[in-house]
């Protein structure tokens, strides 16, 4: 493989906030600093709370079935803390909903920020093992409210569940 290729490639991950490329050190994966964790969070709530306001009573029928899909393989997760799988459903679940809405790019930037958040979500998970299970009970409703209709009370529910995700990390004993 030529240099240009492996030089942009690492380009890109220092330009989208994923490594650190220096002169002594080399390349240093980076870890996101409190306060910039903090506004992935934010990023987030307002992202995601504007999406289900949006498709809140609009899915179609295999969308739904699809949403079911995701929360019943959460259940079987449930009591196991396999962290990796947790994780990923998690961000199957988070995504499916913005990619339901048909923007191209407000699902590109999503997927950036989950990507950006994926060491944090894991985290917040090892801390608090328990989290695996309130996650997919908070999914239960915010899927609910959403097949349902209930725009409004699925944005306050993914705000909720995005903040209490957020004082994990930050506050981890709090």
């Amino acid at each position: 493989m030529s240099k240009t290729p492996v030089k942009a490639a690492l380009e890109r991950l220092e330009s989208e906030g994923f490594i650190t490329v220096s002169p002594q050190q080399g390349i240093v994966v980076r870890q996101l600093a409190v306060h910039e964790i903090a506004d992935q969070y934010e990023i987030r709530s307002v992202l995601e709370s504007y999406v289900l306001r949006t498709i809140a009573g609009r899915l179609r029928p295999d969308q739904s079935a699809q949403v079911r899909e995701n929360l019943e393989a959460q259940a079987r997760i449930q009591g196991s803390e396999d962290v990796p799988r947790a994780v990923e459903l998690d961000a199957a679940f988070h995504t499916q909903f913005v990619d339901f809405l048909g923007n191209g790019e407000i699902l590109r930037v999503f997927v950036q920020l989950r990507d950006r958040m994926q060491r944090v979500v894991t985290q917040v998970f090892r801390l608090s093992p328990a989290r695996i299970e309130s996650s997919y009970q908070e999914h239960t409703a915010i899927a609910a409210a959403v097949m349902e209709g209930q725009a409004d009370r699925a944005a306050e529910l993914i705000i909720k569940h995005l903040d209490l995700g957020k004082r994990l990390i930050l506050s981890p004993r709090g």
